[in-house]
């Protein structure tokens, strides 16, 4: 008979069984454990306190392609893996180890305490211990997903994708559960829009650097030592509300090494076009007002009138109004008279429009009834589409997990945006805030409560989205943007830090947001330039703001301001030279940016990264800065505090470092004083020190 685990007896666990890859570990309690061997760097852990699986599919996994299955991966399933050769250990009692040339772990047979380590070239360094006090949980506590690690003292801590502060987590606690949380605090709000539960741990002392990933869509919760308790010691913690603990560890051992394993084990990063690399308008305003055609034929008129190049628009959901609400998939023909050639408008001057979308029919939508009927949406028992507050007013949430609404909303996005000429989909409102616990996802055919993995449903609209965009013009790389998403996202869309407060201080913190989104293997980002909700920018952080957003992959200035103004690049005309300029940078920006996004696909580098990651042995490259790497070859530091004009800048150590306004040479390893007019925002270009001569240093 199998007995139930308590504190005092937790269960036993015996090796039941070993495969290609693969290890299952068995107990006395029912609990099962799986020990999965993929790469010389890569092991994986899930653990089962009930021997079975809650969500027995994963959809962020697609190691080294472009997707995964529709329906989901079966978590088993060890496909595009080498799993290599490994070694198991049992000679010593109550102990199993399991190790590859460049991984190891090692577990305790007794209630399961892992340790885990990583080969360095002086040897075995551990990585990371079990907290010995209750790591996982057995049936001692809520049924929720435990899992609890030793924190040691000057651990370092990034990632998790999109997350407010500093880009070490260190102190701090998160909470994973997309929202639409407009107007966020950049230094201090969560959660935020994306859901990334991986994360890199920096031991300095050891010089390792290794990663944590957890296979979860459920909400959850990372603490890196915000909680104490005087039973555990020091510890750190990952809590997720439903599924199950599936952990994947990359032994690094540099921080380089593990984001590219990870954007590797995510999937391939989205190709990007070249017109996607230019300025691209935007504002909600056009939209919004009553002749909104004829407001978006002036912003062409005022592009031409100030000589500022564009590339693109993001056409805001303006046009699908009906009254003051948004009805996704509908023409406003009081706004837009002639939408066909107001498309046709914009083609011709070479400027590409991107619609926005939602994935909820408000209650009133024209086509909520005929949806309803095809159970389109999450829905409760009986069939009836559960509603969710909305922007608006309250409507239902599609559901993506049904091929129906799947093939529903590809045809949607064909007959209303591309056949008119629309050459992108804006992919928005997507955090999917899903709280009726009742709301059934179809699941393929396998349902299960909405609200366990709601950014699934941000995942698969971005995929029907694509999709939709491939079939159309199958000769053309699809390409979108989405507000929300989830780890894998890199695999669809272009993204950006969602809806941002004007302030400096957004301007200065979204720099560690978007690099720490970025070491989550999410590079292709941006910000909201100027700032998107709150009071109009003024001249100055205006053009500082745009000084940083041209170094971007996503270059896009957007707003929603209070007065009704609207963020453009000739909003101030006493700094509007200074933006033609910096547009001019951003022109000759481009190819470089491309190469890196090339690259960013092709293996797994990062488009704009911390300091740390190009010079992780310069102990000045891990202190805290504003200034960041774009690509391996340019240094990026920009001014993001009124009234300043020169500004300090620390070159780091290893390389020589072009200015890349006046082509002086300096030695790295030290600070330089530069001018930082408007319209010259610092940057630097990195050469070789021994094939330059540097003219002047300090």
């Amino acid at each position: 008979m199998t007995r139930r685990a308590t504190l005092d007896r937790p269960p036993v666990f015996h090796l039941a069984d070993q495969a290609e890859g693969h290890l299952t570990l068995e107990s006395d309690t029912g609990a099962v454990a799986h020990i999965f061997v993929l790469e010389q760097d890569l092991l994986r852990m899930l653990v089962l306190p009930t021997g079975a699986l809650n969500h027995p599919r994963s959809w962020t996994l697609a190691p080294g392609a472009d997707d995964g299955p529709l329906e989901g991966r079966d978590r088993f399933d060890l496909a595009g893996f080498t799993c290599p050769p490994f070694t198991v250990d049992s000679a010593e009692p109550g102990r199993l180890t399991v190790e590859t040339d460049q991984a190891r772990l090692v577990l305790a047979l007794d209630g399961l305490g892992c340790a885990w380590f990583a080969k360095r070239e002086g040897g075995w360094i551990e990585a990371a211990r079990d907290r010995p006090t209750q790591a996982y949980d057995f049936g001692w506590w809520d049924g929720k997903v435990r899992h609890y690690l030793v924190r040691t003292p000057g651990e370092q801590y990034f990632g998790l994708g999109e997350r407010s502060g500093p880009m070490d987590r260190e102190g701090r606690r998160f909470r994973l559960n997309n929202i639409d949380a407009m107007g966020y605090d950049a230094q201090t709000s969560d959660p935020l829009y994306k859901h990334i539960p991986f994360y890199i741990t920096r031991k300095p002392e050891q010089g390792l650097a290794f990663g944590l990933f957890y296979d979860t869509l459920s909400d959850c919760t990372f603490d890196f030592g915000c909680e104490h308790s005087n039973y555990h010691g020091p510890y750190r913690s990952f809590v997720a509300d439903h599924g199950d603990l599936d952990l994947y560890f990359i032994a690094g051992p540099s921080v380089p090494d593990v984001v590219r394993r990870f954007t590797w084990l995510t999937g391939r990063p989205a190709e990007t076009p070249d017109w996607a690399l230019a300025y691209s308008g935007s504002t909600m305003t056009y939209t919004d007002a009553p002749d909104a055609q004829v407001q978006m034929a002036g912003f062409l008129s005022d592009l031409a009138r100030h000589d500022i190049p564009c590339g693109s628009f993001h056409l805001s959901s303006g046009y699908t109004s009906i009254g003051d609400k948004r009805y996704v998939f509908h023409w406003n023909l009081d706004k837009f008279p002639d939408p066909a050639a107001f498309i046709a408008s914009y083609a011709e001057a070479g400027v590409k429009l991107i619609a926005n979308i939602k994935p909820v029919l408000l209650h009133d939508h024209p086509d909520f009834a005929a949806a309803a009927a095809k159970g389109l949406f999450l829905s409760g028992l009986d069939g009836t589409p559960t509603l969710e507050q909305f922007w608006d007013a309250p409507g239902a949430y599609l559901d993506f997990t049904n091929q129906a609404t799947f093939e529903w909303w590809k045809a949607k996005v064909t007959a209303q945006l591309l056949k008119l000429g629309i050459a992108s989909t804006w992919n928005d409102n997507n955090e999917y805030e899903v709280t009726n616990p009742k709301a059934m996802a179809k699941g393929f055919g396998a349902p299960f409560p909405a609200h366990e993995m709601k950014p699934l449903q941000t995942l698969l609209m971005m995929r029907a989205s694509r999709d939709a965009q491939l079939a159309y013009a199958p000769d053309q790389p699809p390409f979108l943007i989405s507000r929300a998403g989830a780890a894998g996202m890199q695999r669809y869309a272009q993204t950006w830090s969602g809806d941002n407060y004007t302030s400096w201080a957004s301007l200065k913190w979204n720099i560690p947001m978007g690099l720490g989104l970025a070491l989550s293997g999410v590079s292709n980002i941006g910000h909201d330039v100027g700032g998107f909700a709150g009071p109009s920018p003024d001249a100055e952080l205006f053009v500082r703001w745009v000084g940083f957003g041209v170094f971007m992959p996503r270059f896009s200035i957007h707003s929603w301001n209070e007065d009704g103004s609207v963020n453009a690049p000739w909003m101030h005309p006493d700094v509007l030279d200074d933006v033609r300029r910096l547009m001019a940078l951003r022109s000759r920006l481009t190819p470089y940016l491309a190469t890196c996004l090339a690259r960013y696909r092709q293996t797994y580098e990062p488009v704009i990264r911390p300091i740390f990651y190009d010079f992780p042995n310069d102990v000045e490259a891990w202190a805290p800065t504003d200034t960041f790497m774009l690509g391996d070859a340019m240094l990026v530091a920009p001014v993001v505090e009124p009234g300043v004009q020169t500004l300090e800048v620390y070159l780091p150590a290893g390389a020589a470092w072009r200015d890349g306004w006046t082509d002086d040479v300096f030695e790295g390893g030290a600070r330089v004083t530069r001018m930082a007019p408007y319209d010259r925002p610092p940057f630097f270009h990195r050469v070789d020190p021994a094939a330059v001569q540097i003219v002047r240093a300090g």
